[in-house]
């Protein structure tokens, strides 16, 4: 999803993300941004709430004003300029747009707040309609383990007239980017692989995914049980004090929906507007994520097949839908017998049947024309070696193979392993996983094996807090697409009916995961934009079409 797929919001980095993140995930981790003191904002005192949610509460997220958390709340922030080194690109661009950042100071454990404290990277673009000023508007782009500090720019576009009555706050979430890094030093740095065709490839991924939770405790120990998504949510809180906020709006896509949620319940009357698009119920989060997703990935597929087979002239990829799936049939059935070969040196990999669902589950998240021509082209590529010819991936597909296959960027699968297996507790046996898999593979051959696979949280220590559930109804818009393959639908009502104050916006026919500023429909991002500059919910659920 965006948590199975990150949103990137700068053009050239777009098709990039598309295609790499479509499971959600940062792009790369560094050291904390270190904004030069420019001079320090002028703020009044944050307050922090009691957080009603008792659900595994840690002690110190009940204080009340004048307890220990005073300093992170009251703390002033030095904004300055974003731009790391003179090589950093993202940070010039986020100078250029007026963009400014800062460290928060967070502690690493709120139940002892007087200890290690971290830092959170954020990023402000302040409202230049200052009169009509709503307030300050934080952003998640999914994940977990999607930034979101190069967003605001992008954001103030989608938001047309009403952007500039905000201050956009972008923030990197705690481990995640230019925050605090972590990294275990994976040799990959991607997790959602299939089990495979059979027996063998699903022992390769058990192995796997426990050496990889065996070297993040051996690596990362003190820090792992800390890396939650409601320390997060107590982070935002101190990002609200430290901005002089009394309420914060939001924006949340995919995983950022369960953060946003997470939030209204641990600091309920702490927020404002709240947008949630591509939603979760907290019910369907955790370390198997994708399970419930294989009928709407069917469906996506067999769409995208349909256009291919439209387009057999470029792909060669048949011209029938039918046919299209066939070919695919037989690149799994190739690779599954051994390794296909992609790449020449010095750059060479290989892609067996634990691989390809993958690729093609990150590929059919965006209809869009762009997409579904980004997923053909890999999809030839994998033909040809399939048929022992020499196959030369574009620099998009040679970067998607780079990222998942290597260890290139493993801080960003790091995180959001650790988010995950901190948040939810796992099945443990992996004979309960081989069961699911061999049950839903007469059926679903292709999905089966991926959406049901293990992971490295089977083997992870168990989460210090318990999962949040929603107790508190909120006020919140939901945009949903019907065919979103990622956070389904059915996940988006489950969310609405448990916040009964929420309305849905649905976007009907579209096989679309995010929409809000992404997809390009007038109807969806005008009736966003009019709440957000309202504060006014529709008075019943709304129907958009694509």
């Amino acid at each position: 999803m965006r948590y199975a797929e990150k949103i990137t919001h700068s053009p050239a980095a777009r098709a990039t993300a598309a295609a790499l993140l479509a499971l959600a995930l940062g792009l790369t981790a560094s050291p904390a941004l270190a904004a030069p003191p420019t001079g320090a904002a002028t703020k009044t005192p944050g307050t922090h709430p009691t957080a009603t949610d008792t659900t595994g509460t840690h002690p110190a997220a009940t204080q009340t004003a004048g307890g220990p958390l005073d300093r992170y709340y009251n703390q002033r922030l030095a904004w300055g300029s974003c731009r790391e080194s003179p090589d950093d690109t993202v940070g010039g661009d986020l100078d250029k747009a007026g963009v400014q950042c800062a460290d928060v100071t967070v502690p690493l454990d709120y139940a002892a707040p007087r200890g290690r404290t971290i830092t959170v990277a954020i990023s402000r673009l302040k409202a230049t309609e200052t009169r009509h000023r709503v307030g300050a508007i934080l952003l998640n782009n999914g994940g977990p383990g999607g930034t979101a500090l190069e967003s605001p720019p992008y954001i103030r576009e989608a938001m047309k007239e009403v952007g500039s009555r905000y201050d956009i706050i972008g923030f990197d979430p705690r481990f995640v980017g230019r925050s605090t890094p972590l990294d275990c030093g994976w040799p990959v740095s991607f997790t959602w692989f299939s089990a495979g065709a059979g027996r063998a490839g699903f022992d390769r991924q058990v192995a796997l995914s426990k050496g990889l939770a065996e070297k993040c405790r051996a690596t990362n120990a003190s820090v792992l049980p800390h890396v939650t998504t409601r320390n997060t949510a107590r982070d935002m809180d101190v990002i609200r004090g430290a901005l002089g906020e009394r309420k914060i709006s939001y924006l949340g896509y995919s995983y950022g929906t369960y953060l946003g949620t997470v939030y209204t319940q641990m600091f309920p009357g702490r927020y404002d507007r709240m947008v949630l698009d591509g939603a979760v119920a907290p019910g369907d989060y955790g370390p198997r994520l994708l399970k419930g997703t294989v009928g709407e990935n069917e469906r996506a597929l067999a769409a995208w097949a349909a256009w291919a087979a439209d387009r057999h002239a470029a792909y060669g990829l048949g011209r029938t839908r039918a046919a299209v799936l066939t070919t695919i049939d037989r690149v799994m059935a190739r690779a599954a017998r051994a390794p296909l070969t992609i790449g020449t040196a010095p750059e060479v990999f290989r892609v067996d049947d634990t691989h390809i669902p993958m690729f093609l589950f990150m590929g059919i998240a965006d209809d869009t024309d762009r997409s579904r021509a980004s997923l053909a082209e890999q999809v030839s590529v994998l033909a040809e070696a399939a048929k022992g010819r020499p196959a030369t991936p574009s620099p998009e597909f040679k970067e998607m193979l780079r990222f998942a296959l290597s260890g290139a960027d493993s801080p960003s699968g790091s995180a959001q392993m650790a988010i995950i297996c901190g948040d939810v507790p796992a099945q443990r046996d992996p004979e309960l996983y081989w069961r699911d898999i061999e049950r839903t593979r007469a059926a679903h051959p292709l999905f089966g094996p991926l959406t049901e696979n293990i992971g490295p949280c089977s083997f992870w220590n168990a989460p210090r807090e318990n999962p949040t559930r929603v107790r508190h109804d909120a006020p919140a818009l939901i945009v949903a697409a019907t065919g979103d393959p990622r956070t389904t639908y059915r996940s988006s009502v489950t969310l609405h009916d448990q916040l009964p104050s929420s309305r849905l916006l649905t976007l009907k026919g579209a096989n679309r995961h995010a929409v809000y500023g992404e997809y390009g429909n007038a109807c969806v991002d005008t009736k966003v934009n009019r709440y957000l500059a309202t504060g006014r919910l529709p008075s019943k659920d709304e129907v958009c079409v694509k």
